[in-house]
């Protein structure tokens, strides 16, 4: 039926075509658009079977998939690497697909932070009712009473959750690149207490119920001229809407809504309610901050709001590719001040590891990460970060400030 209902609005372009004749320039504009509408016409998408239900697996072995020793997530019967097109000319199911496996990623993560990195998970709000929404962090068994270091990691924005950098990276390189725990294992040998975020757990979603639905496509505070008027567009649109549904969105998704976790509602809110509970009330006399993307703004908005608490217990923070910006945060002098002289961001740029990049911010050095993908600073500049830490408390403890680069503006690898 949809076959011929889409034959049939060939044949009407193509008899309209047929009847215009190249003439004034009026017919040939006409001309012209209908030759561009046909051009984009796909054959093969609109004779394409019906969807297939958005009916996954919910774990790994499901999808037929496992992380080798190399923490490579391969297919276990051919051994090869994820596959994105599952089914061809199906993108909007692949990509259904593709979060399906990014969400069982994100439980997996939290597992290995359990389990591998011996991390405990501590909910937020800490006075929340059985009743709502919560989240959660991750932190070390000594990270509040641990006296001498504490690191902080912090990710960017996104599907990412607690312990990743990139879930792009996790499904199609490697654990180590996408995940925090490299940075998790080094801070546990070196010492340190671990406090991992998690800034993108905001709220939790919920089916509406129908009263709900209909609550919410009632107008009924507006005048009934302009509500029935309202009304009668609203049935056009969906009446054409449902008509494109049937063939292109047989299955109908469930409507949610969001309920809000309390003091957590955004990343900048998350990691000031941490910063309150948690890591202000640590025993660490250096505190340390690994900041990614999203990760570095709201570390800067935590500086605006507990501006003295953050200088008398941070030691060192490293950025990588923040996108932070000192002016539209509108962060004082002081800050930036405190910044230039404790901060270091390795950003993605083509020249070699912790060269010197310039700024046209005058908040904290530039450096490169050795990569120009954003996603990967974190991991391309892990080994130069806890180089960078290490000055840090060697520079407090001899009131000389660390410097993130050497003479030649370049740390070479071999001596890392």
């Amino acid at each position: 039926m949809y076959f011929y209902l889409s034959i049939l609005n060939l044949s009407t372009v193509w008899v309209m075509m047929a009847q215009l004749q190249p003439g004034c320039p009026d017919e040939k504009e006409k001309t012209t658009a209908l030759k561009d509408l046909l051009s984009r016409i796909d054959l093969d998408e609109l004779m394409k079977k019906d969807e297939p239900p958005f009916e996954f697996p919910d774990t790994l072995e499901g999808f037929e998939y496992i992380f080798n020793e190399k923490g490579q997530l391969r297919h276990i019967k051919t051994g090869e690497p994820f596959v994105f097109n599952y089914r061809e000319d199906l993108h909007r199911w692949n990509q259904k697909r593709y979060e399906a496996l990014g969400e069982i990623i994100t439980k997996y993560v939290y597992e290995l932070l359990q389990k591998e990195c011996h991390l405990k998970k501590v909910t937020l709000p800490v006075d929340a009712t059985e009743s709502e929404p919560k989240s959660f962090i991750f932190m070390s068994e000594d990270a509040l009473t641990n006296p001498d270091k504490l690191l902080v990691l912090i990710h960017g924005n996104g599907v990412v959750r607690a312990g990743q950098w990139a879930r792009r990276l996790i499904i199609n390189k490697d654990l180590d690149s996408g995940t925090q725990m490299p940075y998790i294992k080094r801070a546990a040998e070196e010492g340190y207490g671990v406090i991992v975020l998690n800034p993108n757990e905001n709220y939790i979603e919920v089916e509406k119920t129908k009263a709900q639905v209909q609550l919410s496509s009632d107008s009924s505070g507006e005048p009934a001229e302009k509500r029935e008027r309202k009304d009668k567009i609203q049935k056009e649109t969906k009446k054409r809407r449902d008509f494109y549904e049937k063939y292109r969105n047989p299955q109908k998704e469930k409507e949610t809504m969001q309920m809000c976790i309390r003091d957590n509602g955004s990343p900048e809110e998350h990691a000031i309610y941490v910063w309150d509970h948690f890591i202000s009330q640590s025993a660490a006399e250096n505190v340390f901050f690994v900041a990614h993307s999203y990760g570095g703004l709201a570390f800067v908005e935590l500086m605006i709001q507990r501006e003295a608490e953050v200088k008398n217990k941070v030691t060192a923070v490293a950025l990588t590719d923040s996108i932070h910006n000192v002016w539209h945060q509108e962060a004082g002098k002081t800050i930036r001040e405190w910044m230039r002289e404790n901060c270091c961001n390795w950003v993605s740029s083509p020249e070699p590891l912790d060269t010197l990049v310039e700024s046209l911010l005058p908040d904290c050095p530039r450096v490169s990460s050795g990569t120009e993908r954003h996603e990967l600073t974190s991991w391309k500049s892990f080994p130069s970060i806890f180089k960078f830490f290490s000055k840090a408390m060697d520079a407090k403890n001899s009131s000389v400030k660390p410097t993130p680069t050497r003479r030649s503006n370049r740390i070479k690898y071999e001596e890392l």
